[in-house]
């Protein structure tokens, strides 16, 4: 299994703007071969540090996922957004166990 979790910052007066378009990659990407879990969600204590959370089956889908038609998209309209100090990490892993 791979994890990748990570943050990346959003200038505040952009938080809204993003919204639909984090939505719509985040939906075409649960529909990908061997995306487990995708998701980005809004730190409550730091409203411009948005975290990343996703599980791939393996790294074989998740490089497909780069390649994907959306995620083209989506580099492009992020680009506009003035996204900034990007910290995202990739894990290999087992399924782990419940705490």
């Amino acid at each position: 299994m791979i994890i990748v979790m990570g943050t990346v910052r959003v200038p505040v007066e952009n938080i809204e703007p993003i919204k639909p378009m984090m939505a719509k990659v985040i939906a075409a990407t649960l529909k990908e071969d061997g995306c487990i879990q995708y998701a980005y969600g809004q730190d409550v204590l730091d409203p411009e540090l948005i975290h990343i959370a996703e599980k791939w089956r393996d790294m074989a889908a998740l490089k497909a996922h780069f390649q994907a038609e959306h995620m083209k998209v989506w580099a492009q309209e992020r680009a506009t957004l003035g996204l900034f100090d990007r910290k995202i990490r990739v894990f290999e892993t087992d399924e782990g166990a419940e705490v």
